[in-house]
């Protein structure tokens, strides 16, 4: 960020991220929304006959539809599938999260396919049994690094990723003269006022605040070499806490007083370029010895353990990866497309080079992250009664 302004104008709408809380279903053109319990099924109208399969996909209810035309990108990526393999799709979003879902119906499952997994939830999937390890042809185009932080058993199939990240405001920008671009843990904990600036998403509801715990407690483990829980006790009396990833952008957005740094991903000023938008704020990573940290969040697509389909749910993790659905990730999800054959538009310039980034994903595997989580979510709440 190399100038900044001396206001803080508000970014666009912003879109949503697979979290742990429910989500507001939206109807979209070509849906047709039937309420069954607490479920939104969509189903795409494109010539089904009563004779065709029906593939059931759970999901986000935001997958796509963040764009200006979400209704075609969906005809794109679920019609054209049901036309090229002869299937009816119904797309369904849960009404409470994915993994949840699924484990509830493990012994009945509902679905064939999920789409949203993510480097956090699919490992204990996995341990649970609910998914069917399928390694897919078109890995060939996807980097082994991702397939190996999320599902080294590929349980499940990465098909987007990208990199938290703390957004910070040109206000807070120029009250720290800059020096807000090269943050990190020590400086956040050692100093009230930047601690104070701090907004953060709960990580007990909230999968953007469980991925930045992580993040926290893999760079005091493998950075610092210290206890992680020392940074929660130094900014406790101070940090904030939203409950969830679109409550904690509203408020770092809205003036007159927002937060000045929020914990979010490094996309966000691609995103803000693409749609025009003045530059408001930046992002940066943990930094240390100049060295870049970050932790990468990582989503992908399973195969539901008891499908009455699985041949054509191979066929449709294969399409995920393809270019024709791949291609629409960089400016209909806001991440990185998983597979490494497709150009990103220009704006991702102003993201931050993820090449650049030191992932500290490579420094825990998904089984311990499923062994240690609740363990781990046990002690940051009992820190301070400020969190807990």
């Amino acid at each position: 960020m190399e100038t900044a302004e001396t206001t803080d104008a508000a970014p666009p709408i912003r879109r949503h991220r697979p979290g742990q809380t429910g989500r507001v279903l939206v109807a979209v053109a070509l849906a047709v929304v039937v309420a069954v319990a607490a479920y939104g099924i969509y189903g795409y109208a494109t010539g089904h006959t009563s004779g065709e399969p029906t593939l059931v996909i759970y999901t986000y209810a935001s997958l796509f539809n963040q764009t200006n035309d979400s209704a075609a990108i969906d005809q794109q990526v679920f019609g054209a599938f049901e036309a090229a393999h002869h299937v009816h799709i119904e797309v369904v979003h849960p009404g409470g999260t994915l993994l949840g879902t699924l484990r509830d119906e493990s012994n009945a499952p509902f679905a064939d396919v999920v789409i949203g997994l993510d480097e956090v939830t699919a490992p204990e999937a996995a341990a649970r049994g609910l998914l069917i390890p399928y390694t897919s042809p078109q890995l060939s185009h996807v980097p082994a690094p991702l397939t190996a932080e999320i599902a080294p058993d590929h349980s499940v199939t990465p098909y987007e990723w990208g990199y938290l990240a703390f957004d910070y405001n040109n206000t807070f920008w120029n009250a720290t003269r800059g020096a807000v671009a090269n943050a990190s843990f020590e400086q956040i904990a050692s100093n009230s006022t930047w601690a104070s600036n701090l907004l953060i998403e709960d990580p007990t509801v909230d999968i953007t605040g469980e991925e930045f715990l992580l993040w926290q407690i893999e760079y005091a483990q493998h950075v610092q070499h210290t206890s992680w829980t020392g940074f929660w006790q130094s900014v406790d009396k101070y940090v904030r806490t939203a409950p969830d990833w679109g409550t904690a952008f509203t408020e770092f957005s809205t003036p007159p007083n927002p937060p000045g740094m929020l914990v979010s991903y490094s996309t966000d000023p691609a995103y803000e370029a693409y749609f025009g938008v003045p530059s408001t704020f930046g992002s940066t990573v943990a930094h240390s010895g100049g060295v870049s940290y970050g932790w990468k969040s990582i989503y992908g697509v399973g195969i539901v353990s008891g499908t009455r389909h699985l041949s054509l749910d191979q066929q449709f993790v294969d399409w995920f990866l393809s270019g024709t659905v791949q291609s629409e990730i960089p400016t209909g999800e806001w991440e990185y497309p998983a597979n490494d054959t497709i150009g990103l538009p220009s704006v991702y310039d102003r993201a931050i080079p993820p090449g650049s980034i030191t992932a500290l994903n490579d420094q825990v595997t998904p089984a311990q992250i499923a062994a240690n989580l609740t363990t781990w979510l046990d002690e940051w709440q009992t820190v301070d009664n400020n969190f807990g």
